[in-house]
């Protein structure tokens, strides 16, 4: 079982916290603070270390993506979500993703690979996680997506295909560009939480 911290809210949501590279399973407990106060919370650590830094899956380099252990960390993410949801009497089909960076992009691998992995999903400076797949019928799933302009590691064009390859299967998209780098701002919280209560 991977390292987590579960809080049981009052309303039948749960947020899925998915840290960035160097993180753990706490680090966005604020995050699920500000956006989603009534929900549950699962805050989940990855399972990779790389140069003592917790990830999600391996990379060959920065920005280079180990494809197969990609599908694989994403599968057993899944299997993860489905044994905690028993685990801890949360509704499997009420989970929110709230991902940033690498967590965001193995959120973005949840919603490529599988069909009712996540109600709906929060990814704060995410990649395209991999190309060349059919992507299940995500009607019915919003998606935010914050993004910085002056992001140095995420080129704004690679997150504008994030966004089209999720439109294509149907999902609701909603895109946020603040002036920023790769950081997460608060600007990018308050406009997530806005639109976690209209879409939730």
């Amino acid at each position: 079982m991977m390292e987590h911290v579960f809080k049981k809210g009052t309303s039948p949501q749960t947020i899925l916290l998915l840290h960035g590279t160097g993180g753990n399973e706490r680090d966005l407990l604020p995050l699920a603070e500000m956006i989603a106060p009534n929900a549950s919370v699962l805050g989940v650590r990855g399972n990779i270390v790389e140069n003592g830094m917790p990830r999600f899956f391996r990379r060959l380099a920065e920005g280079v993506f180990d494809e197969e252990d990609l599908i694989f960390r994403t599968k057993e993410l899944n299997e993860e979500i489905n044994g905690f949801a028993k685990t801890y009497g949360f509704d499997r089909d009420q989970v929110i993703a709230v991902g940033y960076s690498n967590g965001a992009n193995i959120a973005a691998s949840l919603l490529y690979h599988y069909k009712n992995a996540l109600r709906g999903a929060i990814l704060f400076h995410a990649m395209v996680p991999l190309r060349g797949i059919n992507l299940p019928d995500l009607s019915e799933v919003p998606i935010f997506i914050g993004a910085g302009k002056r992001d140095p590691l995420i080129p704004a064009p690679e997150t504008k295909e994030l966004a089209e390859v999720l439109r294509a299967a149907n999902a609701e998209v909603t895109e946020h560009w603040g002036e920023g780098g790769h950081e997460l701002t608060r600007e990018e919280v308050e406009q997530a939480r806005e639109w976690y209560q209209q879409n939730i």
